[in-house]
């Protein structure tokens, strides 16, 4: 497998970017951390990467609706950004990052440049930080997935990480393409309410990618599940649990590798 060039978005307060560059070096991949500015000022082309991580954290202090301003400010980038999805190119952008491609109007509605969907504050009117369980959908064309299991647990970290779309039309939509990638459920495996349902977002979304599967956003943290002492139960003997994200960043990486 060649190595990957991975351009890691870096911006105040993404403070994922520390956990992303140690991981992709160890899944094989070359990592290049650019700030917005160094983009602008054409330090660095998109194009000559074959991969893309937005990592999350507390963008500009989470002020003005979490991932907003950095959604903002990536506008000048995005017809370089749909190219480089449309050309089979690798993107991962968790929490904030996701954040700023709804922002932006790449997820969900690919085809679009006016947004459809948008965030707002949890349910549940606190931060949620923890462990909950989402279910893969199955339907969905991400080769991020490739061989995970259906049914997984992973953090949250976010206080306004509900996902809200324009009309009900939307949802179909996004239902149709196979834009659905990620929700949560219950631990039997069913959509439910809070607490299974951190934020309270329509359809219990918690990830979304493009229909062709490349460009994933989710609001889980991938990064903070990959090794089994970041799991709260490690320590009991019947746990089985596989680290589902270190796989999931690995495909990303074995993805960008093949692009």
């Amino acid at each position: 497998m060649k190595t990957p060039k991975i351009l890691l978005l870096t911006a105040p307060g993404l403070y994922g970017a520390r956990d992303y560059w140690p991981l992709l070096r160890h899944l094989g991949a070359s990592p290049q951390s650019f700030a917005l500015d160094d983009l602008r000022a054409g330090k660095a082309k998109l194009m000559s990467f074959s991969g893309l991580v937005i990592p999350g954290g507390s963008s500009y202090e989470d002020v003005v609706g979490a991932g907003q301003i950095l959604g903002g400010l990536m506008r000048f980038w995005v017809e370089e950004l749909r190219r480089f999805i449309a050309h089979g190119r690798a993107v991962l952008a968790v929490g904030n990052g996701f954040q700023a491609l709804v922002k932006c109007g790449i997820l969900p509605a690919f085809s679009s440049a006016t947004p459809t969907a948008g965030f707002a504050p949890n349910d549940s009117g606190r931060f949620e930080a923890r462990w909950v369980h989402v279910r893969l959908n199955t339907q969905s064309h991400s080769p991020f997935f490739e061989g995970l299991p259906e049914m997984m647990e992973l953090p949250v970290f976010h206080r306004e990480g509900k996902i809200v779309l324009k009309s009900p039309k939307h949802l179909e939509e996004i239902k149709k393409n196979k834009s659905i990638a990620m929700q949560y459920v219950s631990d039997d495996g069913k959509l439910a309410g809070y607490p299974a349902n951190p934020n309270g977002s329509i359809f219990n979304l918690a990830a979304l990618s493009n229909p062709q599967g490349n460009c994933l956003g989710l609001m889980p943290h991938p990064e903070r599940f990959t090794s089994v002492y970041h799991h709260p139960n490690w320590t009991r003997q019947t746990f089985r649990k596989p680290n589902v994200g270190l796989e999931l960043v690995r495909k990303v990486v074995e993805y960008a590798a093949r692009a």
